[in-house]
């Protein structure tokens, strides 16, 4: 399974950096008003907005490389949460395509979401 590239630091995402949890609540509404709530989902799955600046040619060009491979958001690979270490062996880009600025020669931003499939 493919892996999230590194940085030629060995990071996986630079400051700032957003995390989040998502949850899947469902609500059914009765013709008297009353609700009923009940989880989608076991588990809140994660979700990450990475942007990483002053990428070298090196770097923006591995990200071009998996972006490819992993064809937008279709395939599967594993990220590695920069808070605490733990790996996410099933996630996904979280679109078809990648924001990318060339910010001058050899410096590139690119901001990607990251989302955690159901299991």
């Amino acid at each position: 399974m493919a892996t999230f590239p590194l940085l030629q630091t060995g990071a996986v995402a630079q400051y700032p950096l957003e995390r989040r949890a998502r949850t899947a609540t469902q609500v059914v509404r009765f013709l008297d008003g009353s609700e009923q709530k009940y989880r989608g989902l076991a588990a809140p799955l994660h979700a990450w907005r990475v942007q990483l600046d002053l990428l070298d040619d090196v770097e923006k060009a591995e990200l071009d490389a998996f972006f490819v491979t992993q064809q937008g958001a279709v395939q599967s690979f594993a990220f590695t949460d920069p808070w605490d270490g733990a790996v996410y062996p099933n996630c996904r880009l979280g679109a078809d395509e990648v924001r990318s600025v060339e910010l001058k020669e050899m410096q590139a931003r690119v901001a990607v979401e990251i989302l955690e499939n159901h299991a």
